[in-house]
């Protein structure tokens, strides 16, 4: 057996050296964008194409830049760039599975409504998670009679109908979330559905240090100002409940002051100016009984409204009844 010769110095220097001007020229490129930009989503590639990436691409090259590699050398040009910018280092923490970084100095809801934007429909593949459920409609299907064994296997009632195959009812052929079997796949082909679609999925948010999920640029103003009055609310009814005033409860505090000194001043003979009405309408019988004469009467119109159509079904039914009998 002749002797392994190893190869020249040079040349293994020489074929070393391409791959590392290479892995160099992709470490200044990422870190240099996380100089240029402050802004920045991490992305999942799966079950993108190199045209739909493409497309991606060139509908965001004005105000964004889209960065791919291995996971491997992301950590590590990362992890480089953290000694730097230790906000950066939670970012290595989210490298898993085909991902990419999404730079941009737009505005981030606008950029990333607009990539959801481009999806392209996708047949079911076996084995793949589904993305949402699936339900094959009732109803003719164009297929051929002698396909009928292939629904049975998969427990679908079928009927030949006008010399093809008809569904007799919808069937749900899988859940969200479910793996997707060959058969299903199978099906799916014959019948031309192409239920999915596929585009880069948003992972989390890099802002300018933070990060955080996606699904908080989906909060609108009117959404913040109820949770920020929700936990006021909450706030105050904890304050009056333990008896220690706070900011948010003193308006309560001073309504349920004002109420009491209303109810000492109706039971004495003196009186506060905000019970001076109240005083003079229990003064007067007449104004009062008009009060509550006026408080009464839509509730009674209502009470009358509701018990007139009963009245009405009844004579409906009569109605039917003698309609009934001569038809007999």
């Amino acid at each position: 057996m002749p002797a392994l010769v190893a190869p020249p110095k040079d040349e293994v220097e020489e074929e070393v050296k391409p791959k590392m001007l290479k892995k160099m020229a992709y470490f200044k490129h990422l870190q240099g964008a996380f100089d240029e930009y402050d802004q920045a989503f991490i992305v999942n590639a799966d079950n993108v194409g190199s045209k739909q990436m493409q497309e991606i691409r060139i509908m965001t090259r004005e105000d964004c830049l889209l960065v791919f590699g291995k996971n491997t050398q992301m950590r590590k040009a990362i992890l480089e760039k953290a000694e730097e910018n230790p906000d950066l280092k939670p970012l290595v923490d989210h490298l898993k599975g085909n991902i990419g970084f999404v730079f941009t100095k737009g505005e981030l809801k606008e950029v990333r409504d607009r990539i959801i934007s481009n999806k392209v429909p996708a047949p079911a593949r076996a084995g793949a998670i589904a993305q949402l459920g699936v339900t094959i409609p009732a109803g003719l299907t164009g297929m051929e009679p002698t396909q009928t064994t292939f629904f049975q296997a998969l427990n679908i009632p079928t009927k030949i109908s006008r010399g093809q195959i008809e569904i007799m009812n919808n069937v749900e052929l899988f859940k969200e979330g479910e793996k997707v079997t060959p058969s299903q796949v199978a099906l799916l082909t014959k019948m031309n559905i192409r239920p999915f679609s596929y585009g880069l999925v948003f992972k989390q948010v890099y802002d300018k240090g933070s990060l955080y999920s996606p699904d908080v640029l989906d909060i609108t103003e009117d959404r913040l100002k109820q949770s920020v009055l929700s936990g006021i609310a909450k706030i105050a009814a904890v304050s009056l409940a333990i008896g220690r005033p706070t900011r948010a409860s003193v308006p309560h505090s001073m309504m349920n002051g004002l109420k009491n000194l209303v109810a000492v001043s109706l039971a004495t003979d003196y009186t506060i100016k905000a019970a001076e009405k109240i005083k003079a309408i229990l003064d007067d019988p007449e104004a009062l009984a008009a009060m509550a004469a006026a408080a009464a009467a839509p509730a009674a119109d209502s009470g009358a409204a509701a018990a007139a159509e009963p009245e009405e079904e009844e004579e409906e039914e009569e109605e039917e009844e003698i309609e009934f009998d001569l038809f007999d």
